[in-house]
């Protein structure tokens, strides 16, 4: 959409024309809140300065050794991401408003699209919602609209914000049922979650992996879910998937997740993005934006948005979802990132996951008083039972410039002895000894 900026006097003829005389009117800043004085700011500085002097600032940030996991995860982002990224076509978080004027930030929503159905072996997938948490609630919605049921069963392994997030939008409908499955070792039973389901069961969402790291029966999953007429929900981290089979080879309908590590940094929480991918027959009631591939009237190709389902194009009443567009710079950077390192690379990436998180798991389980509360298979990140309360564990090794991983003993009380550590293919050999050694000298 082109900028047109105005005039001094287009401005001073549109003040007129709405009564004031200057734009500061407009705020009604009441006279007891105005700062009456210039704001106490240094004296200007030249460029050089001032960029040495941020310089000294940045230095005083500490640069602590992270094994922090639980949903947002420290993966390398190659700098092919950052360079598109930077580019001014696709400086916007959204969207467009005029979408068909923006023919090629259609086209790398559409080939997003397209990468999130490879790697989760699902048919459609849509533009991107907000966050990973906010498409498995989105899920939960769609299937109940599917299935015209109204009870959502949740396995006890789906991480702690995203089951809160779930049970708010559901809070709103009326006769809705939220049932949750409670983990056991780390997993949940299948046996559990057949005896949790019935016939007003819309779907049931499971986490693989879950938040413990642990791999879910997926597959015994969907057979339950698909018995008694339901969905299954997929919850996934989409870096596994380069060792770990997608959720169409595992019978779900629809999946989700969190894209964050695919080119997006960390950033203290976000902004992320949401994946969200389904069985083609379920299209339209998938929330959120569609990009479609068509022809012009000269039969030139082209992208349009498709299927709008959104409440900002039809009644309201009959919206999908509230969701009217998407992360579209966040979508582009997990993109570019899979566009980047390839199928190959993403098996290796996820390959140094896999084998960092396994050795690490056997060298701090092996230290006096470090134990294993889980059995199960686990991806790249594990649980360790601690011989000392966690909140004082982590306390010592901040101290030491490390980052140990998260105290689970927050969302569960009889886990206050468990630690949740997560390692990336950034880890390098001498970052695992850092944090084993620190462990090991902890008292």
């Amino acid at each position: 959409m082109e900028y047109i900026p105005k005039t001094a006097q287009e401005e001073q003829e549109m003040l007129a024309a709405i009564g004031v005389s200057a734009f500061e009117q407009l705020l009604e800043v009441p006279d007891v809140l105005r700062l009456k004085r210039p704001l106490a700011l240094p004296a200007p500085r030249s460029q050089m300065v001032l960029r040495r002097h941020m310089e000294e600032i940045s230095r005083q940030n500490e640069t602590p050794l992270s094994f922090l996991g639980g949903g947002s995860y420290d993966h390398y982002i190659p700098s092919t991401v950052g360079h598109i990224l930077s580019r001014s076509e696709f400086a916007t978080a959204y969207t467009p408003y005029q979408a068909e004027m923006s023919q090629g930030l259609l086209q790398t929503i559409y080939e997003y699209q397209s990468l999130i159905c490879r790697l989760t072996g699902m048919e459609v997938a849509n533009a991107s919602v907000y966050d990973g948490a906010s498409a498995l609630a989105e899920a939960a919605l769609m299937a109940m609209r599917i299935t015209k049921r109204h009870q959502i069963v949740v396995a006890g392994g789906v991480h702690p914000h995203a089951r809160q997030v779930v049970a708010t939008y559901l809070s709103g409908l009326a006769d809705t049922e939220v049932v949750t499955v409670p983990h056991r070792d780390g997993r949940t039973d299948p046996a559990a979650i057949a005896a949790a389901v019935s016939d007003a069961t819309a779907a049931i969402l499971i986490q693989h992996p879950n938040f413990f790291g642990q791999l879910e029966a997926a597959a015994e999953v969907a057979s339950i879910a698909h018995a008694c007429g339901a969905l299954m929900v997929m919850s996934i981290d989409p870096i596994s998937l380069g060792v770990v089979k997608p959720p169409g080879d595992y019978g779900a309908d629809i999946a989700v997740g969190e894209g964050q590590g695919m080119g997006n940094p960390t950033s203290y929480g976000g902004p992320y993005v949401g994946l969200f991918a389904a069985r083609r027959d379920l299209i339209r009631q998938m929330p959120g934006r569609i990009v479609g591939r068509t022809v012009d009237a000269a039969g030139r190709p082209g992208f349009c948005l498709t299927l709008q389902t959104r409440e900002q194009h039809i009644r309201r009443e009959k919206a999908t979802s509230n969701i009217c567009t998407n992360q579209a710079l966040n979508a582009l950077a997990s993109a570019v990132y899979l566009s980047t390192v390839g199928k190959e690379g993403l098996r290796e990436v996820a390959q140094l996951c896999l084998s960092g998180a396994h050795a690490s798991f056997r060298r701090i389980t092996a230290l006096p008083g470090f134990s294993a509360p889980f059995t199960g298979s686990f991806f790249n990140e594990f649980v360790v039972r601690t011989p000392m309360p966690v909140d004082r564990l982590l306390s010592q090794l901040r101290q030491a410039g490390i980052l140990a991983g998260i105290d689970l003993g927050k969302w569960d009380a009889a886990l206050c002895d468990h630690l949740l550590v997560a390692v990336t293919e950034k880890h390098r050999p001498a970052d695992i000894d850092r944090l084993v050694a620190a462990l090991a000298a902890a008292r």
